[in-house]
């Protein structure tokens, strides 16, 4: 028993970070993310190991359907959400950036666009574009023939295409706008914040019904401007400190009041403008933001 034990855990360990990158793609929640991968080791320690011919199909199989189950719960609770749902945001390593396609699939633009999918296109979309799991193991998990999967994954890559932002992002660029719109929060600098976003930029903002926030989408750049003149808490009166991070793959401000997060600013920079600002002020979606988060594929 202790060796199947010993087998199973060092199985688990091995692809961790894997399943909870595939289930924070589907959810969008790391606390949710952590408790799929809970449920997965549940499962897998029950597992007759010698059956198993491929230990990563069959744990992302667990894992998916796992996720799925979650994950149509997480949809009820989201339509008595207040004012606007963004992913609980992660800190993550800077060598997250390198892997361009990881860092896009798990930016807060894109994940916001994955919320627009059904569950099962949901799960298709992140197995099949971001891990590259073949149809077969595909159909496997999610219950599905793999013509009904070719079908579905040809619909969700359709839907999020005509979604998601379309310009290639430079990280150089992004690290430049996120450190000048970081001087102008640090001072105040109406101005400063005018010129680093793009006319039709777009600011979303979360507080879950607990701190202030934006409860629609902002649009255009003298109203989110006056949005974060009046809604990002003032250095020296309030906050405490503003510091750049790595946030789900891309450059962000970190917010700190009295020491404690309170705002994560994620940024998405086109061609050296901010087009998009994810503020996100719920404390319940902050926890996590004194450490970095692996995340692998």
């Amino acid at each position: 028993m202790s060796e199947k034990l010993d087998a199973a855990t060092e199985a688990f360990v091995a692809h961790r970070n894997l399943l909870f990158t595939v289930a924070y793609e589907m959810l969008g929640s790391a606390a949710d993310a952590e408790d799929v991968l809970q449920e997965t080791w549940l499962k897998w320690v029950d597992v007759d190991l010698a059956e198993v011919r491929d230990v990563r199909s069959y744990l992302v199989r667990i894992t998916t359907r796992q996720s799925l189950s979650r994950l149509r719960t997480l949809g009820r609770r989201k339509e008595s959400y207040v004012g606007s749902w963004l992913p609980e945001p992660l800190l993550t390593a800077p060598d997250v950036a390198l892997d361009v396609e990881l860092a896009d699939s798990v930016s807060m633009a894109v994940l916001l666009v994955l919320e627009t999918l059904s569950p099962t296109e949901r799960a298709v979309f992140v197995l099949r574009e971001v891990f590259d799991v073949d149809y077969d193991e595909i159909a496997a998990a999610v219950d599905k023939s793999p013509a009904a999967v070719r079908q579905i994954a040809h619909r969700a890559r359709a839907h999020v295409a005509a979604r998601r932002p379309r310009g290639v992002v430079s990280a150089t660029d992004t690290h430049d706008a996120v450190e000048a719109f970081q001087r102008a929060v640090q001072t105040g600098d109406l101005q400063g914040l005018l010129d680093k976003l793009a006319p039709d930029v777009v600011l979303v903002g979360d507080g879950g019904g607990i701190k202030q926030a934006v409860l629609k989408p902002v649009v255009g750049a003298e109203r989110v401007a006056r949005a974060l003149a009046v809604g990002v808490p003032r250095i020296g009166r309030e906050m405490s400190s503003v510091e750049s991070a790595q946030v789900n793959g891309y450059p962000a401000l970190v917010l700190r009041v009295d020491g404690r997060v309170d705002t994560v600013l994620a940024v998405r920079v086109e061609e050296g403008l901010i087009t998009g600002l994810y503020s996100v002020r719920n404390p319940e979606k902050l926890s996590r933001l004194d450490r970095e988060i692996p995340i692998s594929r």
